[in-house]
């Protein structure tokens, strides 16, 4: 079974949303507001509140420690490579249903938002909305991020439950 053209083209919808949306509020954000000081309180308790910080690093501030020459290939290179990847496995198979297809976008769209901060912001990664997380983990709060990090960890969330759940349907029909 193929797919349309227009079932193909019609998630990027969602990746131009996302990377719009990521780029206008961390340029509001780095414009506006200092950076490492608490913006604003949402819930007045706490939960969940607005911070200003930088990531040179990648999700969770993995690599911080990774020498300067080689963060570009690590944190541009590699990332533009896997999304060019899964662009091509997205365009070429039929196997994706209509929801992984929207995953796929997802994931790319934040996935380009982090790199276009990356190459053009030489500060780091804006970073600016953090949760309580109540000691889960050992931890108080959960590591900052932005929408474009919220975009590719429920993106690839929404993909695996998918691809599982379609696993264990094609394995209950055989």
């Amino acid at each position: 079974m193929t797919v349309s053209f227009r079932k193909k083209v019609l998630p990027f919808f969602l990746t131009v949303i996302i990377l719009i949306a990521d780029q206008v509020s961390k340029e509001y954000i780095a414009r506006h507001w200092p950076q490492n000081v608490r913006i604003y309180d949402i819930f007045n308790n706490g939960f969940l509140e607005i911070w200003h910080v930088r990531n040179k690093a990648i999700a969770f501030s993995l690599g911080r420690n990774i020498p300067e020459p080689l963060r570009p290939a690590l944190f541009i290179v590699i990332p533009l490579l896997v999304l060019i990847l899964l662009l091509v496995y997205f365009w070429r198979t039929s196997d994706l249903t209509g929801i992984q297809r929207w995953a796929v976008a997802g994931i790319m769209g934040g996935g380009l938002g982090n790199i276009i901060d990356r190459i053009f912001r030489p500060d780091g990664v804006v970073d600016f909305i953090s949760v309580k997380f109540y000691g889960l983990l050992g931890m108080d709060r959960w590591p900052t991020f932005n929408i474009a990090d919220a975009s590719v960890v429920v993106s690839c969330l929404i993909l695996i439950i998918t691809m599982l759940t379609a696993k264990k349907t094609e394995k209950g029909a055989a």
